[in-house]
């Protein structure tokens, strides 16, 4: 998996945020160190890294933890997920490097994603860290004190808006899904070439391209796509394989359909690879997409 950038959500710049916390008589007069404010940074990632979502609401703001609560359970897990960049749960591991920075490490089935923390800014109750994640570009994260703790306050140079970010991460995890399954279905036709080469026919289905006990390779068990694929179902979607016979009858030429498997949750558009190779996309409402839908970005009429 690849890693994702954090993504802000709002419009609200820190600044008005800033100045409202500084109002007399709000202004915490304790002095905080940085270091506090990058085990309280670095514990919610921790939380998140786990999938915890009991343990990641203590360090948001009280607003922000009594709205996340309210979340249905579904977007509360989506919201941990991405805010981890995992999609399954990990196991935390935090140490140290030479200049004493934060390195934290969530270490999950399908990805390990590593985040190293850069100096922090402090000032009376607001911290900014820099933070920087594997094989992405760096973030900020803004934390405020809060009832005498560090919470989290910020991304970037916005405010975190629990709502707002969940709407945003889950509208783009569905478009992501949905650029995944064009390529599936793209990789799944050449795929099926591959089988017609290698067999001289075009599979009966797509079990038949699945996986094989080794060293037994066949028409039935071909081992070219995965258990999932081979049974219909990958990232979300489903995915369906028709021959169709040309004008003498003859088996040379297939269709390939890919429809979410729960409508509006993993995709909202449906999607029909045709017998010219050209790929047709629309929001069908689950239903399968179809010839006469129309061409998906990119691709070209004849």
């Amino acid at each position: 998996m690849k890693s994702r950038q954090f993504y802000p959500s709002v419009a609200s710049i820190l600044l008005a945020a800033a100045t409202a916390l500084f109002v007399p008589g709000r202004v915490i007069a304790q002095e905080s160190s940085s270091s506090d404010a990058a085990s309280a940074l670095s514990a919610a990632l921790s939380a998140a890294c786990r999938a915890n979502e009991t343990q990641f609401a203590n360090y948001l703001t009280a607003a922000n933890a009594a709205i996340f609560r309210t979340l249905p359970a579904d977007k509360r897990a989506a919201f941990v997920k991405r805010f981890a960049l995992t999609d399954d749960p990990g196991k935390p591991l935090a140490s140290t490097d030479a200049e004493k920075h934060t390195v934290l490490r969530c270490e999950a089935t399908k990805a390990t994603i590593e985040y190293r923390f850069g100096d922090a800014r402090v000032h009376e109750n607001l911290a900014f860290i820099p933070v920087t994640v594997l094989n992405s570009e760096s973030t900020e994260f803004g934390l405020v004190r809060e009832n005498g703790a560090w919470r989290l306050l910020s991304l970037g140079l916005v405010l975190l808006d629990i709502p707002q970010l969940a709407k945003q991460w889950e509208e783009s995890d569905l478009i992501a899904r949905e650029e995944a399954a064009v390529q599936t279905l793209r990789e799944l036709a050449i795929t099926v070439q591959t089988y017609n080469r290698a067999w001289g026919k075009l599979p009966e289905s797509l079990a038949a391209l699945g996986p094989a006990p080794p060293g037994q390779i066949s028409p039935e068990q071909a081992a070219l796509v995965s258990a999932d694929l081979a049974a219909g179902k990958l990232n979300g979607y489903l995915f369906r394989y028709r021959i169709v016979p040309d004008a003498s009858g003859n088996d040379t030429r297939f269709e390939l359909a890919a429809t979410p498997e729960k409508y509006g949750a993993n995709g909202r558009r449906s999607f029909f690879f045709d017998t010219n190779g050209k790929i047709h996309g629309d929001d069908k409402h689950g239903l399968i997409a179809t010839p006469e839908d129309p061409l998906i970005a990119g691709e070209k009429s004849e």
